[in-house]
């Protein structure tokens, strides 16, 4: 079979994989409204059966603190979610035409990046085709633990004293989770310009745990709040665990790209591309970002004997998506600008094995930051940790470290490891990736 029916084939039969995990998932809605279930109206609610002066009954007012903490910290949490690194569709053979010979030889002697670009396009006439899975699985959030986030909830205007002074405070597990298969084909128009798709294949899980308690700040008696026991459905409790959970699988979002190389020269290259983003991802099952993007950028690379240093810079813009505001609603929000950075260097160990190694950069515009806080309680001086959300920007670095191995006549296998370093945003201490390349 031909690298190019091997990549359909394969698409076509994961997409239908993720279409029946999706039909199977137990958990009712969409990814993107999992915090607003669990959280809002239909689920962590406060009862009530106190009796007001004027003989009506008291009514638990907090579902309004519930979905404003938590719809924000769905846009923190998503927007970020559906912006994860592809690998690179750049090929690891390429080749330059040689006319005193008449035949094609290597312009290169290692076999090029795995989440970064080199300058050097593939070659007039050839065709790569690859197959990459790598497994993000998250820790933090703007360096707030996802398995230990602590959020206050508040009665409506509990400014005004009395019973409203009661909270809700809670602990809360977030785990989230991505699967992502990316099949990429690469061909080389001419020796300076090559075009790409890139096809992710997306499983995406998300789950909610919520222990909460009612702190009695402004009341004694149990039956002005209390959680109901829905087995019994009686008694006054306080407290509760609430949970969500969901997963979804399907087609991300597609990635075309250009790249033409601006120089090239026998030890060096620049080449500049323009990467375009199409929304075909469901955003709101958290498998695309629901928005058009368009990611200009810029290559440098060197060839020193068996060194091919390089750097690459690349500004993201993107477009409106109900992922940046309120997904319920269909309410739509400008997903936040990113810059790309790399600096790194391929080593050609042999004639069939190389390394490379990269730092990554990335620098995220006007977002909703997560940060922790001390949540004071009227006059009672007592404080309890809580979430707040300010705009900001996000710096983050992360390293990369793979290996590509020539294991057959055009073939080259793929293993990587990308790791947090430093800085802010949705971030997993170690992403494995796997993969495969056939070149022509």
């Amino acid at each position: 079979m031909k690298p190019i029916s091997l990549l359909i084939a394969l698409v076509i039969s994961l997409a239908t994989v993720g279409t029946a995990a999706a039909q199977q998932a137990q958990t009712p809605g969409k990814l993107a409204t999992l915090f607003e279930d669990v959280f809002g109206p239909t689920g962590l609610v406060v009862n009530s059966e106190a009796v007001l002066p004027d003989g009506t009954t008291h009514s638990a007012h907090f579902n309004s603190a519930f979905q404003s903490n938590f719809t924000q910290f769905n846009v923190a949490l998503v927007s970020q979610l559906t912006a994860l690194p592809l690998p690179s569709p750049a090929s690891g053979f390429t080749y330059a035409f040689d006319s005193a010979t008449g035949t094609f030889r290597r312009t290169t002697r290692s076999f090029g990046p795995i989440l970064s670009d080199r300058a050097e396009t593939i070659g007039r006439g050839q065709l790569s085709v690859g197959f990459n899975y790598q497994h993000f699985s998250f820790d933090s959030l703007d360096g707030v633990d996802l398995s230990t986030v602590p959020a206050v909830f508040t009665h409506d205007d509990f400014q005004l004293g009395g019973g409203r002074l009661d909270v809700v405070t809670t602990a809360n597990t977030v785990e989230a989770s991505l699967a992502q298969w990316t099949g990429a084909i690469t061909y080389g128009i001419t020796d300076r310009i090559d075009v790409s798709l890139a096809i992710p294949i997306v499983r995406t899980t998300l789950s909610v745990v919520s222990n909460a308690q009612i702190q009695r700040i402004g009341t004694n008696d149990p039956a002005v709040h209390f959680f109901l026991d829905e087995t019994a459905r009686e008694g006054f409790g306080d407290h509760k665990q609430f949970f969500g959970q969901g997963s979804a699988s399907g087609v991300g979002d597609l990635i075309a790209r250009v790249k033409a190389n601006a120089v090239r020269e026998e030890t060096r290259a620049l080449a500049v591309g323009v990467d375009v983003r199409l929304p075909t991802g469901d955003e709101k099952d958290l498998l695309g970002s629901g928005a058009w993007g368009v990611k200009p950028f810029a290559a440098l690379s060197a060839s020193h004997g068996r060194l091919s240093p390089r750097a690459n810079i690349a500004w993201q813009w993107n477009g409106r998506s109900v992922l940046a505001n309120d997904v319920r609603a269909g309410l739509t929000g400008e997903l936040p600008d990113q810059l790309f950075y790399v600096v790194g260097t391929d080593v050609g160990v042999s004639e069939r094995f190389s390394l490379a190694l990269d730092v990554l950069g990335q620098h995220v515009f006007d977002t909703p930051l997560l940060v922790e806080r001390a949540f004071p309680v009227g006059a009672s001086e007592r404080t309890f940790a809580d979430i707040d959300f300010v705009t900001g920007s996000i710096d983050a670095l992360a390293g990369s470290a793979g290996l590509k191995i020539n294991v057959a006549p055009h073939i080259l296998v793929n293993f990587n490891l990308r790791f947090h370093i430093s800085g802010g945003g949705l971030q997993d201490r170690l992403t494995p990736l796997v993969g495969v390349e056939f070149g022509s």
